[in-house]
């Protein structure tokens, strides 16, 4: 038996607790971990509203939180293929079984070895926030020299992205709180501050031309606000908010497979990609590391550090 911290039912942080259960029994194509850290991500308590219950797996209640982790693998179900017990890992549980957790099964094809001389914290920040990045730059390809918008720059994917933006010698800016300036100037992100005032003309301050592309994190009424400042509105690609389509821009395309996760891997190990992760918790304080996440004050990542 182990600890979890999940939910008996879809609804607010009411309806969090947690709970005792048996190591899952990994499946065909997955591997069983002992979760070393899990990152926290806004998706988490978007899948415990019940935004999106087609990432349960199936799965009854009670359900464990969280999608990314870093451990070592236990045990392995039929049809795994590169990964052996004992290997440390990093990846994804895409099957509904939750990373809250001191045991999880993970999706092996989402799922890689975490390379020698990369600490498992960072490991666990990079399925979500790592991948993203790579993904949304290689979807504009912009050359170097042209200059990138990144609307909501002030989380884990924000920072990310603005990291490998800049390592692609593209030119930043970044809009966000004025509570996350700090790291975006840190890094040499142009930063708005989205409360002071003209979102708009700030980024037209800098960039009078307009900008040549726009990664979005934010949606709603500030995806509306920038993406005409795109020179070419398929370059606004929009992370959650798929309404960017009507606006002429394109949703991000997710790859979350073994080779996509050993790219990020290979980033942050080169120190390309450098997660600022702000807060580290155990599990017997989950519930505060989510809810800093679910309120949208937090800076960088937040991880829960399980073993």
């Amino acid at each position: 038996m182990g600890q979890a911290w999940g939910f008996s039912r879809y609804g607010g942080p009411e309806v969090q607790e947690f709970f005792d259960r048996p190591d899952p029994v990994p499946g065909r194509g997955e591997v069983l971990i002992r979760v070393d850290v899990a990152g926290v991500n806004p998706l988490d308590h978007a899948l415990r509203s019940g935004l999106v219950p087609g990432l349960d797996g199936g799965r009854g209640f009670p359900l464990v939180l969280g999608m990314e982790a870093a451990g070592t693998v236990l045990a392995l179900g039929e049809e795994v293929d590169g990964l052996e017990a004992g290997d440390a890992v990093f990846g994804l549980a895409l099957t509904g079984g939750g990373t809250y957790a001191e045991t999880t099964v993970l999706s092996a094809p989402n799922t890689a070895r975490i390379p020698t001389g990369l600490s498992a914290t960072v490991a666990a920040t990079l399925p979500v926030a790592g991948t993203t990045a790579v993904d949304v730059l290689d979807q504009l390809g912009l050359p170097a020299g042209a200059t990138i918008l990144v609307n909501g720059v002030g989380g884990g994917v924000g920072l990310a992205v603005a990291q490998l933006a800049l390592a692609l010698e593209l030119s930043v800016i970044g809009t966000g709180s004025a509570a996350k300036r700090e790291h975006a100037d840190a890094i040499g992100v142009r930063f708005i501050d989205y409360a002071a005032g003209d979102v708009a003309a700030a980024t037209r301050d800098l960039a009078p031309d307009g900008v040549d592309g726009i990664v979005d994190l934010v949606g709603g009424a500030a995806l509306r606000t920038v993406a005409p400042l795109a020179r070419d509105p398929r370059n606004v690609i929009a992370v959650g908010d798929a309404s960017v389509i009507d606006l002429g821009g394109r949703f991000v395309e997710r790859r979350l497979d073994r080779e996509n996760l050993e790219r990020s891997a290979r980033l942050a190990l080169d120190g390309i990609l450098a997660p600022v992760i702000t807060a580290v918790h155990p599990l017997s304080d989950a519930p505060a590391a989510l809810a800093a996440v679910e309120n949208g004050h937090v800076s960088g990542k937040v991880v829960i550090k399980v073993t």
